[in-house]
């Protein structure tokens, strides 16, 4: 298989039922930034994390094809599995992470160790790609089914962010409103 195709030298693209849309229609946008948000934890992962961290990482990369093969279906043949139609795993991984954290009173500044930044950064992303998936206007109600994971994902990344600074020996940041 080639990886060049020419097909999109035009300003168009393929959605995954052969219609060709511009590539700058929101729904290309949105996919666009779900698969910018998996690119981000792959650097993540990249990073020496903890094995347990590193593997729900990859569960949620899992999860994030799905929601980009059904963002990209305007015919909606890629029905979600559990994992993106119950975020409750996610809930469940939170809480797992929260148990050993300080309390926290602040807004934190994104920052710290190296890996805990990265995962700030991808919380952002994840933030940005719900944004767009939430102005969608699919068909069924879709956007509804895939924005309850995107949004307890932006959650667990922010906590990963804290729970890896933890683990590095790094403290929170706490920003301080001025004066």
């Amino acid at each position: 298989m080639r990886i060049y195709t020419r097909g999109g030298d035009d300003g168009f693209t393929s959605l995954a039922d052969g219609s060709r849309v511009a590539k700058a229609v929101p729904r290309v946008e949105a996919y666009g930034d779900v698969d910018e948000l998996n690119a981000a934890l792959g650097v993540v992962r990249g990073e020496t994390i903890p094995d347990d961290a590193d593997a729900m990482v990859s569960r949620v990369q899992c999860a994030l094809f799905e929601v980009g093969a059904r963002l990209a279906d305007p015919r909606g043949r890629f029905a979600p599995s559990r994992d993106v139609e119950d975020p409750g795993w996610l809930e469940g991984w939170i809480d797992d992470m929260e148990g050993g954290l300080p309390s926290l009173h602040n807004f934190i500044v994104p920052g710290g160790c190296r890996a805990a930044a990265l995962a700030h950064l991808a919380r952002t992303t994840c933030r940005r790609a719900e944004r767009r998936v939430a102005a969608l206007d699919l068909p069924g109600e879709e956007a509804a089914r895939l924005l309850p994971f995107l949004n307890r994902l932006s959650d667990a990344l922010f906590v990963l962010a804290r729970w890896l600074n933890h683990r590095a020996g790094v403290a929170d940041c706490p920003w301080k409103a001025p004066r």
